[in-house]
């Protein structure tokens, strides 16, 4: 690719991400839906150019983002640009999916924690605390409005209230992995049909319903619930905190398995798309089906259901 060519194709990355920078932070509704959007400029030069070309876009972002957007677009540029910039190069290189999607959960998962540092240590904003504070304060006046209509109340659904405020805390460093996980995720869902009509073609993920987690995770999940019973942590401390989240992250990858499950016996028995897409609605919010397939996905990692049934019908 000549310097000209080249020059052009930053230009037009850049054109384009300036828009939607604007966007995203002077229109407040639409910005929810362009936001997703970001990544894709840094998607389709990083999949075209060298990593050196790629950096250079990549500086020449940011002092954009500073020019139209000032210190609030900074955050947007460095997690969207750097995940898009990743996810460029590895499909530049063939890499698979899989892949590519931890590659870029994990620098995702980095800046995140790296900006999140540095609001706390340079301009004093703790965003976790902030959450935590409008929660209680939204708890207080509840309390308030309960006290002032006089009614009768057991504080059952206050106690509720806490409990989960303080399962906020504790789970901070899951919801940072869990943000990040969701973040590279929306930005595939949204950037791959785009970049594949620029002729930026990643490589094929594999089915849903194919995704079988390592074993030795469940052996992981059985020492964490023995390490808790034993243990006995009180709550706030570095052992209470390490049990909690990892217990957290596991569950969900047990969930993750048992979904697999649900989509694999569907797609055997012939079963219509929207019975497993239903099951997994009702997994997240509300989570009716959770337990369910939470011991679904443990019975399935831990006894290879899947490759019985293959067996079988083999």
């Amino acid at each position: 690719m000549n310097n000209a060519h080249k020059l052009t194709q930053g230009a037009l990355c850049l054109a384009v991400f300036a828009v939607l920078i604007l966007l995203t932070l002077y229109i407040p509704v639409l910005g929810l839906v362009t936001n997703l959007f970001l990544a894709i400029p840094f998607i389709l030069f990083a999949a075209k150019n060298t990593r050196m070309d790629s950096f250079v876009f990549f500086v020449a972002a940011i002092i954009l983002s500073i020019i139209v957007g000032a210190i609030l677009a900074i955050p947007l540029t460095l997690i969207y640009g750097i995940a898009g910039l990743v996810i460029g190069h590895f499909i530049q290189e063939k890499k698979s999916r899989a892949f590519s999607f931890i590659a870029a959960t994990l620098v995702c998962l980095i800046t995140s924690i790296v900006l999140y540092a540095v609001f706390v240590v340079i301009f004093n904003m703790n965003i976790i605390e902030e959450l935590i504070r409008t929660m209680r304060d939204s708890l207080d006046q509840s309390v308030a409005i309960f006290e002032m209509l006089s009614r009768n109340n057991d504080g059952a659904a206050m106690e509720q209230f806490e409990a989960m405020i303080k399962m906020v805390e504790s789970l901070t460093p899951s919801l940072f992995v869990l943000t990040a996980v969701t973040t590279v995720l929306l930005i595939e869902l949204v950037s791959f049909p785009i970049v594949k009509r620029f002729g930026v073609i990643p490589q094929q993920r594999r089915p849903f319903k194919e995704i079988t987690l390592p074993k030795s995770i469940l052996w992981y999940y059985l020492v964490i619930i023995i390490a808790s019973f034993i243990l006995k942590p009180e709550e706030g401390d570095y052992w209470y905190l390490a049990l909690v989240n990892l217990s957290f992250i596991l569950q969900l990858c047990m969930v993750v398995q048992g979904l697999a499950f649900i989509f694999y016996i569907c797609h055997k028995k012939g079963i219509p798309k929207a019975v497993p897409i239903i099951a997994t609605v009702f997994t997240i919010f509300p989570p009716i089906l959770l337990p369910i397939v939470r011991i679904l996905g443990i019975i399935d990692l831990g006894f290879e259901l899947r490759k019985r049934l293959e067996n079988k019908n083999g």
